[in-house]
Formats: structure tokens, sequence, C-alpha cells
């Protein structure tokens, strides 16, 4: 594999990656530094990669165990501020109603181990089996982090209870989000 495929790689793949960070991190700018980051450690070992191997599984894997260690750790780049920055202006009146936005807001509540879980089962398809080998954790790790997540996003008063409440549906336990 050369320098080149790398340069190709990254091109074909850096929105599908940025849009896997966003999704495990719950933030597009912390998804971006995590895809840079691991696309950082991919290139490093571009190299020792197989010709058939799978740079996107290996990228995908460094971002999972660095979303997953990330939240396990006490500072996460926040910095106090005595006064809140200005917030971009609202967006248009159906942000509300969007669907991505409205999963997107209910992910940044979650912990980041609960959330990682959650973005590895149900939008990546993984069985809490690949998902335990990914993380290095117990398969049972897996089931209550994703348990307890779940039972988070159904509470009455959680980030999803104005969108179910909308449209009479329920967050399913079964199947891969798309």
């Amino acid at each position: 594999m050369t320098a080149a495929g790398f340069a190709g790689f990254v091109t074909a793949r850096y929105p599908a990656l940025v849009r896997y960070g966003t999704l495990l991190t719950g933030d597009r700018g912390k998804g971006e530094d995590l895809t840079q980051e691991a696309l950082v450690k991919t290139y490093r070992a571009w190299r020792r990669l197989h010709e058939q191997g799978d740079p996107e599984a290996y990228t995908r894997q460094v971002m999972a165990r660095a979303a997953w260690r990330a939240g396990r750790r006490m500072w996460r780049r926040e910095i106090p501020a005595e006064a809140l920055p200005d917030r971009a202006a609202a967006g248009d009146a159906y942000d509300r109603h969007d669907t991505a936005q409205i999963v997107l807001a209910a992910l940044r509540e979650l912990p980041a181990a609960q959330r990682v879980v959650l973005v590895l089962r149900y939008w990546a398809g993984l069985s809490e089996q690949e998902i335990a080998a990914q993380l290095g954790c117990s398969a049972g790790t897996v089931k209550s982090r994703a348990s307890r997540a779940i039972a988070a996003l159904r509470r009455a008063d959680g980030p999803l209870a104005d969108a179910f409440a909308l449209t009479g549906s329920a967050v399913s336990e079964t199947g891969p989000m798309s």
C-alpha cells in the first residue's frame, strides 16, 4: 500500500468517517478531530496493512476505541468560561422535526461509553460480541451499556420524548439504524 493509496482512501472515505466520528462523539467538530487522529494512526500503520486489508475497518476501530477511552477521561478538553459565547442563530422552523438532529441531540446526552455502544450496535450493525472484541471489553459490559442507554432514551423527560409524542413511535432494541 502506497502513500497515493492512502490519499485515495482519505479522499473517498473522509465524509463517511466524519459522520461516524460525529455519531461517536455527539459533535461534528469533535467527530472531525476524532477522524483526523484516527487517520494519523492509519497512515502510520499503512505499510503494515496488508494489500487485501480493510483500511476503513482499521480506521473505524481506532475511532471507536478512542471515543470509548475519551469517555473515561476526567478532562474532556472543555475549558470553563465566565460568559457563554454567542450561539449560532436558530436553524429553520423544521429543525425540531429533523430526525437526524433529534437523534444527534439525544446521543449527545448519553455518556460516551453508552453512545459508542449504541452507534456500533444500531448504526454500524455489529453484534454484542463484535462490539466487545472491538472495544476490548466483555459482552456483559456491552449489554449493560446498551440497556442503560436505551432506558435513558426512553425516559418520558428525555431528549426523544417530544419526537415520540409527535410520531407515536418508540425506541426499538432490534436491528441496525440506517
